[in-house]
């Protein structure tokens, strides 16, 4: 008796494994589906009656993509049909097999408002809260997934939803006079997008609910001082602190784009996975370049240089 009950824990303990390592690896899986009474189709169709602005992405020949929230007439708040295009652009960079970096940034010098309240008036029930909470979370969660070192560049104002956007990115730059606020608590709701959670991991738990219980304005200053942002970028300017960004962004990306995504999927197993989980997952990502092009050139540059 004892043998099969050890025998139906280690199913068990299998069977978790290889569900949460697949919600993290497997390219387009969700977190929420009918299963959670989220039906993604019908969520669409809502989405779809609220226009307005747009997401657009550039890929470079550098491997760093650039995803620019682009509504400048409401400072880049999320209209329905955006928020149906981001994830459209998820999908779109998770298959991109050569992109090593990404940028997230607002248009016309501003990062983004959040939710545009066209679309939150209009979808006024707990169903329909829920309902948005699980489509945007779906998507941010891949974003936050993809094999990709991101990087949000906050220009004038990350506010509400934009400030729990930051959040998806694994790092943030701020400009000298922008700000992120999460307004949540003002509005009389929670963050919805995950970005509470995910505020958590980035300052921990203390400075998370100082945060979001106050309404904080966080200027580039304070930000940077509890670990919210990497560093306070010298220009205000649209093109030029984007630049600055771009040279930030590539220290971190040198390399061919499989080490690099290795690596970040390394990263993303550690901060999501139970121990045991992540190294098995690091042992399948180390087969994955060990022995690869890169690997052999850099053993054989060593080698030259050792003699």
């Amino acid at each position: 008796m004892e043998l099969q009950l050890e025998m139906a824990k280690n199913l068990l303990t299998t069977s978790s494994l290889s569900v949460r390592t697949k919600l993290l690896h497997q390219t387009g899986v969700s977190l929420y589906n009918t299963s959670h009474g989220f039906h993604e189709e019908e969520v669409k169709k809502k989405l779809q009656q609220f226009p307005g602005g747009s997401i657009d992405l550039q890929k470079e020949d550098s491997g760093i993509g650039i995803l620019t929230l682009n509504n400048p007439s409401k400072m880049n708040a999320f209209s329905g049909v955006m928020m149906l295009q981001l994830l459209e652009k998820v999908i779109e960079l998770e298959n991109w097999t050569e992109g090593k970096g990404l940028i997230v940034r607002g248009a016309k010098n501003t990062f983004s408002s959040g939710s545009d309240l066209n679309a939150v008036k209009s979808l006024g029930t707990p169903e329909d809260g829920m309902a948005l909470c699980m489509f945007m979370q779906n998507t941010l969660t891949r974003f936050m997934r993809l094999p990709l070192i991101s990087v949000a560049l906050i220009q004038g104002r990350a506010l509400g939803g934009g400030a729990e956007f930051t959040t998806a990115c694994d790092f943030r730059l701020m400009t000298a006079e922008s700000e992120i606020r999460f307004v949540h608590k003002e509005m009389g709701i929670i963050p919805s997008w995950g970005g509470a959670a995910r505020l958590v991991e980035i300052i921990g738990s203390r400075q998370a609910l100082k945060v979001l219980s106050g309404a904080l304005k966080l200027d580039s200053k304070k930000a940077l001082n509890i670990g919210m942002v990497e560093e306070v970028l010298q220009s205000s300017d649209e093109t030029a602190c984007l630049g600055e960004a771009q040279e930030w962004l590539k220290q971190f990306i040198r390399g061919p784009p499989e080490v690099i995504r290795a690596l970040k999927r390394s990263v993303s197993s550690g901060k999501e996975l139970c121990l045991e989980e992540a190294l098995q997952t690091e042992k399948d990502l180390v087969g994955t370049v060990w022995g690869g092009p890169a690997n052999k050139e850099a053993i054989a540059r060593k080698g030259k240089f050792n003699k």
